[in-house]
C-alpha cells in the first residue's frame, strides 16, 4: 500500500510492537504528529514536558519492560534537548530508538531555522544512527534500528527523518516484528580455559551487572553460584536482577557498595564477572584491585574484556548462551572455609548497621520498604539519595530498580518513574534529592495530566549532598556552592501542578504520609527533611582500593 513517510513510520512502529511512545511536537515533526493522530487507537502517545523527559520516559518504560523504548522529537532544540536522555540510555545500555525531525533535505546545509546535524552530534552515544533521505528505506531502517537497539549489547538507535520524507508517498509493506540477533557462546577453548581456572579456585565470587539481565540469564547465575558454592556481589546496573533476599546475594559492591560485597570481593581468588564493566566506581585503584584474584570475564561487548581489569580469561559471548556450556563443565563445590569467612565479613557487616532514631535515611528506606509490592518500580534520580537507596532497597523482581548508573544523571528520575508507570501499568515511586528534583521537576506536570500512579520522596537536606559529603571529607569542609537551603516549598510546586503531598520532619509524619500517598490516586509528593551532614557509609578514599574502604566518619 501507498503511504506518507509519517505514516510508514507510525505503521511500522505499530508493527514492531510499540503501542506507547514519549515525546514532544514541533514544526518539522508535525506530520508524523499527523500520523498519530491518525492511528492514535493503535499507539499512545505521551506529551511530556520537556524532550529530555521525554527521552528518560523511554529509558524508564523499556528498563521495566525489557522492550525497546522510543522517544520522538523535532529538530534543531528538540534533538538537542534528547542528548542527555540519548547519553544515559548509551551508558547504562538501554534498547532506546530516537525519531527526530529535520528541515527538508533540499535545506540541509544551509543553517536554515531550526537546523542541526543531531546525527553528527549523537554518533558518540548511540549505537549507531541513520539519515534517511529516500522514504522508500524509511520502513526496513526502522525495522533494523529496532534490532540493532536490542541486539547483542543494547542501546540507542537513532533515526533523523528530514520533513519532505515524511511527507512525501512511498510503497508500505507490512513485515514481522524484528527478532534480535541470534545470540551466540563464547568460543570452546575460552570456555575450557575459563572452566580449568574456576575448578581450581577455593575462593570464588560471582561479580554480576546489567549483561545478565539483558542475556535472561538469572536462572543461570544462581545454577552457577550453587555449583560453586559462591557469594554473588553486583554492580548497580545488577540491582533487582536476583531477589535481595537470596542467601548468596550480598548486595552491590564498590565505591559505595555493601561493606560485605567489597571485601569479599577483596578476598577472592577468582572473580567470575558477567556482564559487567568494571567502571572505576566498581574497582577504585585498578592497580589495586583484587590483586589475589583471577578475573574470568564474560561480557557480549568484546570491547569490555581487559579495558579496565585485565582478565586471565575474557570470553566474548552471550552470557546465558556461555554459562549454559561452561555449567557442566564446572566442579559441584562445598567451600566450608569460605563460607566461614563470608559469614565473618557478614557479622562484622551487622555491626556497622545504623541503628539510630529518627529521621535517618535507613529509617527512610525501611519504611518504604514496607509499602513495595513484587512489581513496584523505583525510579532514583543521582546523589546520595541514590546509594542509600541502592544499599537498603528490597526486591523481589527484576526490571525493577531505575537509576542512572554510568552517566550519572541528576533529573532522570521523574521521566524514568513516569515511563515505569506506564510499563507495569502500576504505581512506581521516585526516590529523589532537592538538588536532582528541581532540575525537572516540570514533568510533575506529565504525570498529574496523565493521571500517573506515582510516589515522590524527597529526601530534602538543602544541599547537593554528594558534593558536600566530598568537601567535609576531602577539602577541609569548603563548602563551595554546594549548599542550597533554596526557599522552594515542593509541597506548594507540587499542588500548583496539580499534585497532593506533604512536608515530614519525623518517623510518625512519614508513615502518616507514606500511608496517605500509596492510598492516593494521584501524584502525591513527599518533603521528606534529612540532614544535611548525613554521609553515605561505606565510601572509597579518592584513589583508594577496596580494601581501605572507610566505614564511618574519621575511620
Amino acid at each position: 500500500m501507498r503511504l506518507s513517510g509519517s505514516d510508514i513510520l507510525v505503521r511500522t512502529l505499530i508493527e514492531q510492537g510499540c503501542t506507547t511512545v514519549f515525546g514532544y511536537p514541533g514544526g518539522q515533526i508535525l506530520d508524523v504528529y499527523d500520523s498519530l493522530y491518525k492511528y492514535g487507537d493503535e499507539i499512545k502517545h505521551v506529551l511530556t514536558a520537556h524532550e529530555q523527559g521525554a527521552a528518560h520516559a523511554a529509558d524508564g518504560y523499556a528498563r521495566t519492560t525489557g522492550e525497546v523504548g522510543v522517544v520522538i522529537s523535532t529538530s534543531g532544540p528538540g534533538a538537542t534537548n534528547l542528548v542527555t536522555g540519548i547519553a544515559t540510555a548509551y551508558l547504562d545500555s538501554v534498547p532506546m530508538v530516537a525519531v527526530c525531525g529535520n528541515v527538508p533535505t533540499t535545506q540541509i546545509g544551509t543553517d536554515s531555522f531550526q537546523e542541526i546535524d543531531i546525527t553528527g552530534i549523537t554518533l558518540p552515544i548511540t549505537k549507531h544512527n541513520y539519515f534517511v533521505s529516500d522514504v522508500s528505506d524509511l520502513a526496513d531502517v526502522i525495522r533494523e534500528a529496532f534490532c540493532l537497539a536490542k541486539s547483542g549489547r543494547p542501546g540507542p538507535v537513532l533515526i533523523d527523518i528530514p520533513k519532505d520524507v515524511q511527507s512525501a508517498v512511498g510503497e508500505y509493506f507490512p513485515s514481522e516484528k524484528v527478532s534480535k540477533a541470534e545470540p551466540f557462546a563464547a568460543k570452546d577453548i575460552r570456555i575450557d580455559e575459563a572452566a580449568a581456572c574456576i575448578n581450581s579456585s577455593e575462593r570464588p565470587c560471582i561479580y554480576f551487572g546489567g549483561g545478565v539481565l539483558a542475556s535472561d540469564a538469572t536462572d543461570e547465575l544462581i545454577q552457577l553460584a550453587d555449583k560453586l558454592d559462591s557469594p554473588i556481589a553486583c554492580s548497580m546496573m545488577g540491582l533487582s536482577v536476583l531477589p535481595t533476599n537470596h542467601p548468596r546475594f550480598l548486595g552491590m559492591e564498590g565505591m559505595h557498595g555493601r561493606y560485605s560485597a567489597s571485601k569479599v570481593m577483596c578476598m577472592a581468588d577468582c572473580i567470575i564477572a558477567l556482564g559487567v564493566r568494571f567502571s572505576d566506581r566498581a574497582t577504585g585503584n585498578v592497580e589495586k584491585f583484587a590483586q589475589s584474584a583471577k578475573v574470568v570475564h564474560i561480557d557480549i561487548d568484546g570491547s569490555e574484556l581487559s579495558k579496565n581489569v585485565m582478565a586471565s580469561h575474557g570470553l566474548r559471548g552471550d552470557i546465558k548462551e556461555t554459562l549454559k556450556k561452561l555449567l557442566p563443565l564446572l566442579n559441584k563445590k562445598e567451600l566450608l572455609q569460605w563460607q566461614k569467612e563470608i559469614n565473618a565479613v557478614k557479622i562484622a557487616e551487622t555491626e556497622l548497621a545504623d541503628n539510630r532514631s529518627g529521621l535517618t535515611p535507613a529509617n527512610v528506606l525501611k519504611r518504604l520498604n514496607k509499602r513495595l509490592t513484587a512489581n513496584t518500580a523505583v525510579a532514583t534520580d543521582v546523589g546520595q539519595h541514590q546509594l542509600w537507596a541502592a544499599q537498603s532497597l528490597k526486591f523481589d523482581s527484576s526490571r525493577r530498580f531505575l537509576t542512572s548508573g554510568g552517566l550519572g544523571t541528576m533529573g532522570y528520575g521523574l521521566g524514568a518513574a513516569i515511563g515505569a508507570a506506564y510499563g507495569t501499568g502500576e504505581r512506581s515511586v521516585l526516590i529523589t534529592g532537592d538538588g536532582s528534583f528541581g532540575m525537572n521537576l516540570n514533568e510533575l506536570a506529565t504525570a498529574v495530566s496523565y493521571n500517573v500512579p506515582l510516589v515522590v520522596l524527597i529526601m530534602n537536606n538543602g544541599a547537593l549532598g554528594m558534593v558536600r559529603q566530598w568537601q567535609k571529607l576531602f577539602f577541609d569542609k569548603r563548602y563551595s556552592q554546594s549548599t542550597l537551603d533554596r526557599k522552594t516549598d515542593f509541597v506548594q510546586v507540587a499542588k500548583a501542578f496539580g499534585a497532593d503531598g506533604c512536608a515530614v520532619f519525623t518517623e510518625e509524619e512519614l508513615e502518616n504520609a507514606l500511608d496517605s500517598a500509596f492510598a492516593s490516586n494521584c501524584v502525591y509528593v513527599i518533603d521528606c527533611a534529612v540532614d544535611k551532614d548525613e554521609l553515605v557509609m561505606p565510601m572509597l578514599v579518592p584513589g583508594g582500593s577496596l580494601d581501605e574502604i572507610i566505614v564511618k566518619e574519621g575511620k
